[in-house]
């Protein structure tokens, strides 16, 4: 894998015809037309990052609260499908995501600083946006929609369970009170601003990881336990098994953003950025280790197939346990949320500037980042089941971007020999990420005609 290369290393592809590196006055024209504009977006702005920013800023992109729900997952895939599913996912977005650090930077004094350009780089300069763009932009505004209901939601256990005598406030003002803080931390300029955000995030979801996997241990194993499917039909369990599915594979859903985090490591010819990116994700994956295993396997250890949906709730006691869990909780989607959002940012930003020819100003990026996180809040609210629905619409884009993307973008650029371990590893992946996006939006379907009936708008 190391040995191969990309075609033309000293070309750059543009739809259909190939570009060779610009005579220098052509550079210093380009980049006196650019600096300016570049220093001011989002994800080349600050290039300054150490490596442990890295680890934090993956970490923070990966675990989600979703991890609360792990034991569920397990339990609805059993103990043999569900440790090896669990293994596998950690194992192929490892991989894909080594691919991704490798090939920031394989054409020679160019960096793809985000997911797109390297799209654009393998597909051409048009199909390349229309494959990548859609489904980041899916995965990027839906996290960030899901987390604007799980940060209400979570705010909401604590007021039950600190105030258990006061009036019940609906689901919507404790999200309204989240994105109060969104629309301040939003103005923050770039990734490398929003870093104690995102290193305080990451050390809250290896806490309320360690809370529910210790509070668990601490419980018990539950009288009566039973590890056998749910289900009572076999149709019910094959659809819950596909549901499971998705659960775990959207657990590793971080890759939408590691090349915008790779952009901001300083890099040489003698000091590629790739060596202190991919440190930091080895350090991160370790984490993401600790905050996964455990929780799926002692939550489900000690609750069998009667764990919630959220090990929190199985847990119920001690409150202050609990309280501390959800609050760091909240505390980790507010990280997560910003980080989901500045690629989003940069998006739009880029359009407006570099297109649509709009003056680089605070007022404009004010505007901008106001207006987002207004929608993500007004779509939180009218639709506070949409969790549900990403489970569907998420599995067309998420297994794609995190699971086999990477692979084929790979095989289209460095063409690795047939049947050697490169081209038959690639391929693998790729077979069981279609099988993925194939299987679990059909558990994800089920999951909302069943539900259909509890969900409600503007709850």
């Amino acid at each position: 894998m190391g040995s191969e290369s990309p075609t033309n290393p000293n070309s750059i592809s543009e739809g259909n015809r190939t570009v060779y590196p610009m005579s220098p006055p052509e550079i210093d024209k380009r980049t006196a037309e650019q600096k300016a504009i570049d220093d001011w977006l989002p994800i080349t702005s600050s290039r300054n990052a150490k490596w442990w920013y890295s680890t934090f800023h993956n970490v923070t992109a990966m675990v989600g609260a979703g991890v609360l729900s792990l034991p569920s997952a397990m339990a609805n895939l059993g103990w043999g499908p569900g440790v090896v599913i669990l293994i596998l996912s950690w194992v192929i977005t490892l991989y894909t995501l080594w691919q991704m650090v490798e090939m920031h930077e394989m054409v020679p004094g160019k960096r793809f600083d985000r997911y797109h350009e390297l799209g654009q780089q393998a597909f051409g300069e048009n199909l390349g946006l229309w494959i990548v763009v859609p489904q980041q932009l899916i995965c990027e505004v839906g996290v960030d929609i899901v987390y604007m209901v799980t940060g209400g939601k979570s705010l909401q256990k604590v007021h039950k369970l600190l105030c258990k005598n006061c009036k019940d406030l609906k689901t919507s003002y404790f999200i309204m009170i989240f994105a109060s803080v969104h629309f301040v931390l939003a103005h923050l300029p770039n990734f490398n601003s929003i870093s104690g955000i995102s290193l305080a995030a990451a050390i809250m979801s290896l806490s309320y990881s360690t809370i529910a996997w210790a509070a668990s241990a601490h419980k018990g194993v539950q009288e009566g336990v039973e590890y056998g499917y749910k289900a009572t039909t076999t149709a019910g369990t094959v659809f819950n098994f596909f549901n499971a599915l998705g659960d775990v594979a959207f657990a590793y859903a971080g890759h939408n953003v590691v090349l915008e985090i790779q952009a901001t490591i300083p890099s040489s010819p003698e000091k590629p950025s790739k060596g202190p990116m991919w440190r930091g994700v080895v350090v991160a994956y370790i984490v993401v280790a600790l905050c996964y295993f455990p929780v799926a396997l002692i939550g489900y250890w000690m609750f069998g197939n009667n764990v919630e949906d959220n090990i929190l709730i199985s847990l119920e006691k001690p409150t202050w346990l609990i309280v501390a869990a959800n609050l760091f909780v909240v505390i980790h989607v507010i990280g997560s949320y910003q980080l989901y959002a500045m690629p989003v940012f940069d998006m739009i930003e880029t359009v407006l500037v570099k297109q649509m020819n709009f003056k680089p100003s605070r007022m404009l990026r004010f505007i901008v980042r106001n207006v987002y996180v207004a929608f993500t809040m007004f779509v939180g609210i009218t639709f506070p089941f949409f969790g549900a629905l990403l489970g569907f619409f998420g599995g067309f884009a998420f297994a794609p971007t995190t699971y086999f993307l990477p692979c084929i973008i790979w095989l289209a650029i460095y063409k690795p020999k047939k049947f050697s371990l490169s081209w038959f590893t690639n391929w693998i992946c790729i077979f069981l990420g279609i099988l993925l996006m194939t299987l679990s939006p059909i558990g994800g379907l089920r999951s909302i005609i069943l539900n259909a009936k509890t969900y409600g708008f503007y709850q």
